[in-house]
């Protein structure tokens, strides 16, 4: 078997996700913490102010890695979702229940920043554009996949009904991603681009792509922060489950 693929198949067993977790959830976390203060110090004391918005387009810092990660959390957790419902993988189930709170944290953040932003670019710290219309959207359905995953008392039953309502939601992301080309939109367009041309002066973008990669790792490790405690909880019974809590035998 292609070591690769054999490596997946180890990392479907609750033993082995717990050890791997454990073992690499530090790591995301720590590299994290430097990139961001990296990216805070360059976006702060490196990056000259925004010609138009002044000193308030630094907050773009925090706002668009936020909002490239609450679209990213959500097909992810609808990915794992789907996996789930296919080949009934156990993990996959926790995955994607673990990504939904991380998600959630991820948006409230977007439309917190973005606020914060539009008062002193619109007058006003909400309008219902058709941008933020739909990110708002999207946080109510992270908040019901988790509801729906919390009303349910079997945990398998539970994680099944809250990925389906996932992956129906997985609609929402080109809504969200398109809406300031589809519509007329306050919202300004794309700045960023990973493949093309980035409408933003060089100078600025540097700090910004450290701070996209800052919240890939910092997700990485709350997912496996989550998981593995869900993980833990749903293997309690058996031995391994217990010696690695810290349980008395």
């Amino acid at each position: 078997m292609n070591p690769v693929v054999l490596w997946f198949h180890k990392l479907g067993s609750p033993p082995y996700f717990d050890r791997f977790a454990a073992r690499w959830a530090p790591w995301c976390f720590g590299i994290a913490l430097l990139l961001t203060a990296w990216g805070v110090y360059g976006a702060l004391f490196q990056v000259p102010a925004d010609y138009q918005q002044g000193d308030s387009a630094r907050i773009l810092y925090i706002h668009v890695p936020s909002a490239w990660m609450s679209l990213l959390v959500y097909g992810l957790m609808a990915a794992y979702a789907a996996i789930a419902l296919v080949w009934r993988i156990k993990l996959c189930e926790v995955l994607a229940m673990a990504c939904a709170p991380i998600g959630a944290a991820f948006t409230v953040i977007t439309l917190a920043t973005g606020a914060i932003w539009g008062k002193p670019m619109w007058g006003t710290w909400w309008t219902w554009d058709p941008r933020l219309t739909s990110e708002l959207i999207l946080l109510f359905m992270y908040i019901g996949v988790m509801g729906l995953n919390a009303a349910i008392e079997d945990r398998r039953r539970a994680a099944r009904a809250a990925g389906f309502l996932a992956i129906v939601g997985v609609v929402l992301l080109p809504v969200i991603r398109y809406s300031v080309v589809w519509w007329n939109s306050l919202h300004q367009g794309s700045s960023v681009s990973v493949f093309g041309e980035s409408r933003i002066d060089p100078s600025m973008l540097g700090p910004l792509w450290v701070m996209l990669v800052a919240t890939k790792f910092w997700f990485a490790g709350s997912l496996l922060q989550r998981a593995r405690a869900a993980n833990l909880e749903a293997e309690s019974g058996k031995a391994w489950a217990r010696a690695a809590a810290g349980v008395p035998q």
